[in-house]
């Protein structure tokens, strides 16, 4: 069975597979190229893509999520037995440098310098979320038989107050379901305005072409019938 794409490659004559193993060691380059170049220092380039939003501090320009970069990928530590990794790149917008580091405790980023994070993060706590558990909640509650029992009640309270709420949830959602009786009101009314303004544009231009205007017309308003019954018109003497 033939390869999905042919790869030729030029073996010089001089090349011995026995001393030399692969092109790459014929050649005394690595197979990443470029990306290698420190990788005596324990550096490899990578690309690395922004895992938040962030401002930076030399240019103090937004940097949106998702924007990527050659960054220096190296391992700066552990926690546990998870590696540590620091991230180092230029912004491109300045010369500022900017440095993140994984934080596997947390399963999150953090800005080591260059920048500072765009606060999005919110307290589930203080948004009625579902709190999840903590290893130390997780180890208490298979060691702990009162600690167990304390937590369901707990739980059972949280549901009971949380329940009238989910149930008028539910019903607006079941009282908005017709998606298809939705647009068609939505459509209705939005080709009913349509023919109104139509209407008021051809006005406007027939009221424009009689009195030999150039301008625009406004839509006339309540306040604009008011001042006008308050004036009089009086030939000058």
């Amino acid at each position: 069975q033939g390869e999905r794409k042919g790869t030729n490659k030029y073996y010089p004559p001089d090349f011995d597979p026995a001393k030399h193993g692969s092109l790459n060691k014929y050649h005394h380059s690595h197979p990443l190229r470029e990306r290698a170049r420190k990788l005596s220092q324990g550096i490899l380039v990578i690309r690395f893509e922004m895992p938040f939003n962030i401002w930076c501090d030399g240019c103090q320009n937004h940097i949106g999520m998702g924007v990527r970069y050659n960054a220096e990928k190296k391992k700066v530590g552990t926690y546990y037995t998870t590696p540590v990794y620091r991230f180092r790149m230029k912004c491109h917008l300045c010369v500022n440098y900017i440095e993140l580091q994984t934080d596997p405790g947390n399963c999150d980023y953090v800005i080591v310098s260059g920048a500072r994070r765009k606060e999005e993060r919110w307290d589930p706590g203080d948004s009625a979320q579902v709190l999840p558990t903590t290893p130390e909640q997780r180890e208490r509650l298979a060691l702990d038989p009162m600690f167990r029992l304390e937590h369901g009640v707990t739980d059972r309270g949280v549901l009971e107050r949380a329940t009238p709420t989910l149930t008028r949830l539910q019903e607006a959602q079941h009282a908005w379901k017709d998606d298809f009786g939705l647009n068609s009101r939505l459509r209705r009314r939005f080709r009913e305005e349509k023919k109104t303004l139509r209407e008021e544009e051809e006005e406007a231009a027939a009221l424009r072409a009689r009195a030999g205007l150039s301008i625009p017309l406004l839509r006339e308003e309540e306040e604009d019938r008011r001042l006008a019954a308050l004036l009089t018109l009086r030939a000058p003497d």
